[in-house]
Order: C-alpha cells, then sequence, then structure tokens
C-alpha cells in the first residue's frame, strides 16, 4: 500500500499534484483534513509496511506517528518547510526539509522536479503569500501579467478553501479538490475549464466583502490586530484575508483572532514580511500552538490567556 499524506492548503494540494504528475500512484489512499488538522500521520500509526508520502505538514508535531510509522517497517518521504527540530536519521526516511522563510513545499518539490510542471509550483507560492518568489519565478517563465494574475487567483481560491474548524466549513474536502485537479497537467486549463473554481470565487467574494467590514482591534499600535466572530466565513477566509493585510503593510507584523465554538480562540499570526521570522516562536510558546517563522497560529487559546498573547506578540514584533 502506499499513502500519500497532505496538508489541505494550496501548497499540500499543489505538491502532491507535481508528484504524481511526474510519479503517478493512482492506488494511493489519500490522507488529508483543514489546514489546521496537522497530526495527520495519526490517522495512520498503526499502517505496517508500506510506503508513505508525506507533504507541508511539520515533523516535529508529527514526531510520536512518525516515529512509530518507521519501527513498523514503512519507508516514508518528508518534503515540508515547517518547524522540524530534530530529523531521526534511519535508512527508512527520506527528509527534503527547508526551513527557508521564502520557500513553500511545492517550492521544494519543484526543485526536486527540476521545474517540471512548475506553473503548479508557482500558484502554490501565491496561495501560501510567497507572492515575490512566486513573480521572481513566474517571470523567469516568460509569463504574461495575465497569466501570472491568474496562477495567483489559483493558488488563493485552493488556499481558502482549506480553512475551516473542520471538513463542514469548506466548500470542498481537500482529497475531492486534489482529485478535480489532479487530470490537469496544464494549471492553465484547470482555471479555464474547472467548474469548481466557480464556486469558490463566489464564496470567496462573499467571505472577503464581510472580512473588510472588520475594523483593526488596536489601530494605533504598529501591529495590526483584526477579531472574527464564530461564523463559518470568518474561519474560511481568516487566511487570504490575514495574507493580504500583511501584504498591505510590509513593516507590520499581523494577528487574527476567530472566537471558536468553545469559547476559545483560534489565532492566526503573520510576522512582517520584510523580517519573515519569529510568529513559530511566539505561536510555539502557548498551547496548540505551531507553524513556520512566517506565518503561525494557535488553534485554541484560552480566553484568559489572550491579553498575555497580545502581549507578546506586540513586545516579538516590536522593532
Amino acid at each position: 500500500m502506499h499513502y500519500d499524506v497532505f496538508n489541505g492548503d494550496a501548497d499540500g494540494i499543489c505538491a502532491l499534484h507535481l508528484l504524481r504528475l511526474h510519479e503517478p500512484r493512482p492506488e494511493a489512499v489519500l490522507i488529508t483534513g483543514v489546514k489546521r488538522d496537522i497530526n495527520l500521520l495519526d490517522k495512520i500509526q498503526e499502517v505496517r509496511d508500506s510506503s508513505i508520502t508525506v507533504l507541508d505538514v511539520s515533523l516535529d508535531s508529527n514526531r510520536h506517528a512518525l516515529q512509530k510509522l518507521l519501527g513498523q517497517g514503512n519507508k516514508v518521504t518528508y518534503i515540508d518547510h515547517h518547524f522540524a527540530s530534530d530529523i531521526p536519521v534511519t535508512e527508512k526516511l527520506t527528509a527534503h526539509i527547508d526551513l527557508d522563510p521564502t520557500i513553500c513545499t511545492a517550492l521544494i518539490v519543484d526543485k526536486l522536479l527540476q521545474g517540471k510542471h512548475r506553473g503548479w509550483a508557482v500558484a502554490a507560492a501565491f496561495g501560501d503569500n510567497f507572492h515575490e518568489p512566486a513573480r521572481q519565478i513566474a517571470s523567469a517563465m516568460s509569463l504574461s501579467e495575465e497569466e501570472i494574475s491568474s496562477l495567483r487567483e489559483l493558488g488563493e481560491l485552493l488556499n481558502y478553501n482549506g480553512y475551516g474548524a473542520d471538513i463542514n466549513d469548506l466548500h470542498f474536502t481537500p482529497d475531492k479538490l486534489y482529485s478535480a485537479l489532479h487530470p490537469y497537467i496544464d494549471p492553465f486549463a484547470f482555471l479555464a475549464e474547472s467548474p469548481d473554481l466557480a464556486t469558490l470565487r463566489t464564496g470567496f467574494t462573499g467571505d472577503m466583502a464581510l472580512a473588510m467590514e472588520q475594523k483593526e482591534l488596536e489601530p494605533k499600535q504598529k501591529n495590526r490586530v483584526y477579531v472574527f466572530p464564530n461564523a463559518p466565513w470568518a474561519r474560511r477566509v481568516s487566511g487570504v484575508f490575514s495574507n493580504l493585510r500583511a501584504r498591505e503593510k510590509k513593516e507590520a507584523a499581523h494577528a487574527l483572532i476567530v472566537e471558536n465554538s468553545d469559547t476559545t480562540l483560534r489565532i492566526s499570526v503573520r510576522a512582517p514580511l520584510n523580517r519573515r521570522e519569529q510568529a513559530d516562536t511566539l505561536c510555539r510558546s502557548f498551547p496548540t500552538g505551531g507553524g513556520r517563522a512566517a506565518a503561525a497560529g494557535i488553534n485554541n487559546l484560552p480566553p484568559d490567556m489572550l491579553e498575555n498573547f497580545l502581549r507578546l506578540f506586540h513586545t516579538t514584533f516590536s522593532r
């Protein structure tokens, strides 16, 4: 058996698509979830004597399950750009982990494949808010401004679909969205022909209209903080909204606080785009926190810890 384990956002979906265009695995079992569902190896921890590919989820967050899987005769290929800490040393694990704050998982795959089907990597980079690297690569491909804008929209729509408290918040489950785009070698053909993108465009437009009505929590601060209510639209649009605000004010850090149904708070943090660091360190200092240097989050922050979070947020990004 073979298992493809991947994050349900644009980066995870496009990274897997690139790999499977190069090396088809029609028999693969797909394991994924909403973007914040990162403990994906827990879902297959009883698997034995199989091959497993893991894309765009933190090795550190999946360490226990990974070590168990390696001990059960599985061979694992792990490709990611999140905090990893110590990487197990064994012939059963092949790891391609790059913590450069300007690279995403699909761009790591793109390097491994030497640019084969590179348009999908550009879309993934746009979706993960790596606009400058995406534009540099797209320009080197001699793409027109219209084509670059199309890939940006594709990446942002795929990323938009990945956000939610659970699968019920999403327009499409990530495995179904991946299966919908997988027959397409050319991302521009998918853009032109896919009926699913029309659904995502409509949902995105409505959700963003509501998001843009929300005011800053502390408008006189250097960094910006926003609070969204407990609503499906707020959870769906949180990633794209945070990325948009970060690009507007590159010298500032951004935090988006979304109320969860159980009264806890879901936090999204974007480090300043001109200094992509410390977002993961900040978020890992709180329960259920994690991510990468440029963008990180906390899944379930107790409300009584919010004041402490805001203090550390402003202190961390005070320069």
